[in-house]
């Protein structure tokens, strides 16, 4: 029930009550006045009447909360209900077409996230005993930003997410809100976040939040950028206990406006990567559940290095697809084989990794990690870099130092350069080019960026044995943690 709803009802119970009084006055000083005996019961009837509905107006006064509550379950009663609900319901008219789920997906359901789940169960036991943070005076994050490669599960995530908290699930993906006419965006903003309240606690989630959330340029003021100012007035527009929850995902969260992403709105990053050798295992085991096959699932996990969890799942789909058109009732490598030799030909982006390919991809990743002293796994494609406010120079040419490591860590070891992450490489020459043109620390890039890779080389040639161990814990467990460096 609205609050102005509270307040008329209220108001109304508070107008009867004085109107019982003050005709009760009246009758009783209408016979204490009159000289004749009154000799029908009229009289009678309409004091207790009177008596009735002022005893009706303190028993509603007391019993108030419990009658809101009352109406509002019953909101059949459409004559009252809506004289109640007036105001509020003229104001917007929530569409037909954004509607909740209730999720069935559990954590059980999704693979190979173990750390990305000790980050979620938190926002799943916020939703689910919330009197167990309001006591502290903790509110409950704004939202959650899940930030990842295609096809690593993050809709599956936050599927399961209100599935475990057993909340509904308002799901709309960002290109749903651009739309041909200026406004039509922000309203279905409106819309989503109204209808999210009111079934309270709920989860929204936003797919390819990129879509409407890049960066405003400030010169135009298009569909794009309106929807995004109703989507951070929404996001604005609700406290920690509202017990509604915005989980977005976003493959480009650098052409994130940053307003988006400032603490109030996106409380929580969580960046989810490629799996690993043993996540792709536990993925495998879980789509290959219930089914028979005869092949060695270790040596499959292995083979498809860069594969994300929705790769997997093709993968399989596809082998059981040739399984059943061979006519058989067993999976076997030949299934595998057909399968993954189509994926072959699919998208660009999906990393199909051999033997040697793989090795190379190691050493860069191995010297990485050597460098930075930080867990770096296989297909990791952020760097550990030192964030300061007011970094040295020598600071800076660190971060440029860890940037290179991988290139010149394969160039050491293969003894020839490979072209393996171009990012890296624009990174290093973006922040070789703040120090020379912004900062005024050096006069010339090239020079500057030669300078930290003769450093590298001679580093990196000194310490040929630790590498190498490392690249064999990384082709093994595709992964280099901070205590075996």
């Amino acid at each position: 029930m609205s609050q102005n709803s509270n307040n008329k009802l209220d108001k109304n119970m508070k107008l009867m009550a004085l109107s019982a009084i003050i005709l009760l006055v009246l009758f009783l000083y209408t016979l204490y006045k009159s000289s004749e005996h009154i000799k029908t019961n009229s009289y009678y009837f309409g004091i207790v009447f009177l008596l009735f509905l002022l005893a009706f107006a303190i028993f509603a006064k007391i019993k108030q909360k419990k009658l809101q509550t009352f109406i509002k379950k019953n909101s059949n009663d459409k004559s009252f209900s809506q004289e109640l609900d007036q105001a509020q319901e003229s104001k917007e008219q929530i569409s037909s077409n954004i509607s909740a789920v209730n999720s069935t997906t559990t954590f059980k359901d999704v693979a190979g996230i173990s750390e990305v789940k000790a980050e979620l169960e938190e926002i799943v036991d916020f939703l689910n005993k919330p009197k167990k943070y309001f006591e502290f005076g903790v509110k409950l994050p704004k939202g959650v930003l899940l930030v990842g490669p295609p096809g690593v599960g993050k809709t599956l995530i936050a599927r399961a997410v209100a599935g475990e908290a057993e909340v509904p699930f308002f799901y709309q993906s960002g290109a749903s809100f651009v739309q041909i006419y200026v406004g039509m965006g922000a309203k279905k903003v409106r819309e989503l976040f109204m209808k999210a309240k009111q079934s309270a606690p709920a989860i929204v989630f936003i797919d390819e939040i990129d879509a409407i959330g890049k960066k405003r340029g400030g010169k135009t003021n298009d569909e794009r950028e309106s929807t995004l100012n109703e989507l951070l007035t929404q996001m604005d527009g609700f406290e920690g206990d509202s017990g509604v929850i915005v989980i977005a995902a976003t493959n480009k969260i650098e052409v994130l406006d940053e307003a988006l992403l400032r603490a109030g709105r996106f409380d929580r990053r969580v960046f989810l990567n490629l799996p690993n050798i043993e996540d792709r295992k536990k993925i495998l085991e879980l789509y290959l559940k219930g089914k028979h096959f005869e092949f060695d699932l270790d040596k499959l996990a292995s083979l498809t290095s860069g594969f994300s969890s929705a790769a997997l799942a093709t993968l399989v789909n596809e082998a059981l697809l040739n399984m059943i058109k061979r006519d058989a009732k067993v999976l076997n490598q030949s299934d595998i084989e057909v399968a993954k030799n189509k994926l072959e030909f699919g998208k660009k982006e999906t990393l199909l990794l051999d033997e040697e390919q793989k090795e190379i991809l190691a050493i860069y990743q191995a010297s990485k990690a050597f460098i930075t002293k930080s867990k770096v796994a296989l297909l990791d494609q952020k760097v550990s870099t030192l964030d300061l406010v007011y970094p040295s120079y020598n600071q800076l040419l660190e971060n440029i130092k860890r940037y290179l490591a991988g290139s010149i860590g394969v160039e050491v070891i293969k003894k020839q350069k490979y072209a393996i992450n171009s990012y890296d490489i624009e990174q290093a020459y973006s922040l070789a080019n703040k120090i020379v043109d912004e900062y005024k620390m050096a006069k010339d890039i090239e020079v500057l960026i030669e300078e930290v890779r003769n450093n590298l080389r001679t580093e990196l040639s000194q310490n040929v044995t630790t590498i190498d161990r490392l690249k064999e814990l990384m082709l093994k467990n595709e992964v280099i943690d901070t205590n075996e460096l």
